[in-house]
């Protein structure tokens, strides 16, 4: 594949932009980076100070509210950061397209490693916090999740990235989405609420967000979501991802011709 080859080839430059990237999101403020990993650590901890000890929503389970919630939070903030920043990267980044002969195709993943600092930072939080309670990670299984974080939002913004440039508006209504999936998805409520309405839960567990949020929150709970009886969701999302990727990566090498004149 194309896209598979230039991102190899150009791998050193992507990683370098991807730290210049991060760098430049605080370059005016007197913190600089530090405010990128503080402001999702403090939205973290604000939901769950407010669902445990106000709402006392209870949804965890059998296992205590901030093991259950950290690992699903983390997961969440990294795919929504990385999926609205990759989609709005060329864009972001026109002066490469318009005036600097660049692997355009490369240019999502520039965002995607960005988001990545704070991404892997937020799982860092949950190991740490999950093991005060001596729920210590699976890390064969830790490395399973973030292989498939990378691929699910590689293969979701290939087509994200394409519409966003050739349709600006889609950008709002792609931040509306993200807003359902983060209400539709088991973050901060659990699956088993859904044990009355069966066929809703079945289409909920479906959802690729749902995949990788119970297979991070599994990683700590000793559980394994790639066998047993989650093996045919994971059958499921690796089918998805794959179809979202030959689709995303079709239509972005369709329309990128345009992109410089749409820009």
């Amino acid at each position: 594949m194309e896209f598979i080859k230039l991102t190899i080839k150009n791998r050193k430059l992507i990683s370098q932009l991807g730290k210049n990237d991060f760098k430049n999101r605080f370059a005016n403020t007197s913190l600089g980076a530090i405010w990128g990993f503080l402001q999702p650590f403090i939205f973290m901890l604000t939901y769950a100070i407010v669902f445990q000890f106000i709402l006392k929503t209870g949804s965890s389970g059998e296992y205590p509210y901030l093991v259950w919630f950290f690992p699903g939070m983390a997961m969440w903030q990294w795919l929504n950061d990385s999926i609205i920043s990759a989609s709005n990267s060329i864009i972001a980044y026109s002066y490469l397209v318009k005036k600097v002969v660049f692997p355009v195709d490369t240019i999502p993943m520039i965002s995607i490693v960005s988001s990545s600092f704070v991404g892997l930072f937020l799982v860092i939080i949950a190991v740490v916090i999950c093991s005060v309670f001596k729920f210590f990670p699976n890390v064969l299984l830790l490395l399973y999740v973030i292989l498939a974080t990378y691929c699910f939002i590689i293969a979701f913004t290939r087509f994200t990235s394409a519409i966003t440039t050739v349709i600006p508006d889609f950008s709002n209504l792609l931040g509306i989405l993200m807003q359902l999936f983060f209400w539709f998805t088991p973050i901060i409520w659990n699956l088993s609420m859904l044990e009355n309405l069966p066929i809703v839960q079945k289409i909920v567990q479906c959802m690729p967000f749902t995949y990788l949020i119970t297979a991070l929150r599994q990683v700590f709970i000793g559980e394994n979501i790639i066998f047993a009886e989650y093996g045919l969701y994971t059958i499921v999302f690796w089918v998805i991802t794959l179809i979202m990727f030959i689709w995303g990566n079709s239509l972005f090498k369709r329309t990128k011709k345009d992109f410089a004149d749409v820009l």
